[in-house]
């Protein structure tokens, strides 16, 4: 893709969706903290279904401790890999308290020293919680980066930094929103929905479909 199509490329889904949102439910940056830790290898709606029992009655880095790792996994057993999620998190809050007074720390450095937040989650904390310009590179904005020629690379970190290089700043902000959800309902991985796409005529693949038509 070259600047300008990118420019039409982001322009368009701005347009559909003015101003995207995480599809994770969370009432505080601690929260959000906790449920994008859990995602890792889970669903948005398998995650909330589980943070819709937990948060109730344990939102801050207090409460999840005083669950202890049993009372925690039985709250969060529908998620994958849930018992090491909940050591993780619980080791978390332990640092939120002893060294960030219980809060969520809005450094990179800080964030990917907590347990089982590396550079992804620390990205979304990053983006959503604080507006940061971040690109929280995930198996969709990876899929998306490549397949439309937007920003391939070989590996995460590779797009993750042609991401920023290439996206105008203008959209930086929103553009991870819209890159997760045009890969989730969209572009996606066994049948990409290029027939219905609103920005196939700026995406290389929609261009070599329609070529290969002609």
């Amino acid at each position: 893709m070259n600047s300008l199509q990118i420019q039409n490329f982001f322009e368009i889904l701005r347009a559909a969706n003015p101003s995207p949102q995480t599809e994770l439910e969370y009432a505080s940056v601690f929260e959000l903290l906790t449920a994008v830790l859990l995602s890792a290898q889970a669903t948005d709606v398998g995650v909330n279904k589980a943070t819709r029992r937990l948060f109730p009655i344990a939102n801050t880095p207090q409460k999840i401790l005083a669950l202890g790792l049993a009372g925690l996994s039985e709250q969060i057993r529908t998620i994958g890999l849930y018992h090491s999620k909940a050591r993780h998190l619980l080791a978390t809050c332990q640092i939120l308290i002893d060294q960030h007074q219980g809060q969520v720390p809005r450094s990179r450095a800080a964030l990917e020293a907590l347990p089982g937040v590396g550079r992804k989650t620390a990205n979304v904390v990053l983006n959503v919680a604080f507006g940061e310009p971040t690109m929280a590179v995930d198996t969709h904005l990876f899929r998306v980066s490549n397949r439309t020629g937007l920003a391939p690379g070989k590996t995460p970190l590779a797009v993750e930094m042609g991401l920023l290089k290439r996206i105008p700043p203008e959209f930086m902000v929103d553009a991870h929103h819209w890159l997760i959800l045009h890969g989730r309902y969209v572009c996606k991985a066994r049948q990409p929905l290029c027939s219905v796409c609103n920005v196939a005529n700026d995406c290389d693949h929609g261009r070599r479909l329609q070529s290969a038509i002609d």
